[in-house]
């Protein structure tokens, strides 16, 4: 029996891949299209989409264990239904299924809200899952690193609420933990939540100033303007992502995004050392730019 990973190609999937394989495990990768990555010895590529039953019913044939991940799209909470409603279909009791943070406050952004939606059938069927809530990725700042080495501006709207953010390769170790500890374990293990948050609780003031520090010169907060943030997204992305990401930056200038009290230490428990920090973060993508 094998753990599936679906979004298998991408930042997170791909390490969760990885890290399972030196683990040891039987692991399945699902993509689109075969050979759009190569993937370790020992893994399986599965062809398949997550709307297309038959491909995903084939897909989910003797695995044990699944590891949802679904990217934001406009029939992202489709995919994650389907996908969670055929492996109920095959008898899979192991999930490990990535939500957002506070999606029960983001009531009004699509993304959040569809992964609420996910959260709620796990919970209405009492499945067997662990469900990984991270707040803003670390990684997502790559999109805008240009910008803040060129124009000496951190441009992203986020406000004095404060942000947790979190390393995309914290997330994978974390799910990769989950995932063995519930495929190992002689009988389906209960639900449980956890958020993912990086050690640090930041703001544009402070984004910026870490940058500074890495840079070696100033690097300012370009304030909180949700509709200029819209417009640049919208130059190179679709119209209604961007809309999606500009009703996000409003939620997390109201409420910010910070894990529950205990949320950092019971993380490093699990990893068994700290939690990678922000300025590690942009000293690294400094470096290697």
């Amino acid at each position: 029996m094998s753990i599936l990973v679906t979004g298998a190609t991408g930042t997170i999937g791909s390490l969760i891949v990885q890290r399972l394989a030196d683990a040891g495990a039987e692991v399945k990768a699902l993509v689109r299209q075969r050979g759009k990555r190569s993937f370790p010895a020992g893994v399986t590529e599965v062809v398949g989409d997550l709307t297309d039953v038959s491909s995903l019913r084939a897909a989910l044939t003797s695995v044990r264990t699944l590891f949802l991940l679904n990217a934001v799209t406009p029939d992202e909470v489709t995919q994650a239904l389907i996908a969670l409603n055929l492996a109920r279909e095959a008898g899979i009791e192991r999930v490990v299924y990535l939500s957002v943070i506070h999606a029960d406050r983001y009531t009004n952004v699509p993304h959040f809200t569809s992964k609420h939606t996910v959260e709620r059938m796990i919970e209405s069927f009492d499945m067997p899952a662990t469900i990984l809530r991270p707040a803003y990725f670390m990684q997502n700042e790559r999109m805008v690193q240009q910008v803040i080495q060129n124009y000496g501006v951190y441009p992203m709207p986020i406000g004095l609420a404060g942000v947790s953010m979190v390393d995309t390769r914290d997330i994978a170790d974390i799910a990769v933990a989950e995932l063995l500890r519930r495929d190992r374990a002689n009988t389906p293990l209960p639900r449980v939540s956890m958020d993912l948050v990086g050690p640090d609780v930041l703001t544009g003031a402070s984004a910026a100033k870490i940058w500074s520090s890495a840079l070696g010169r100033a690097v300012t907060y370009a304030g909180d303007d949700v509709a200029a943030f819209e417009g640049q997204m919208a130059s190179f992305g679709p119209a209604w992502l961007a809309y999606d990401m500009r009703l996000m930056m409003v939620g997390i200038q109201k409420f910010g995004m910070n894990g529950e009290a205990d949320a950092v230490d019971r993380l490093q428990t699990i990893l068994g050392r700290p939690l990678r920090t922000y300025a590690d973060f942009v000293r690294e993508a400094v470096a290697t730019a």
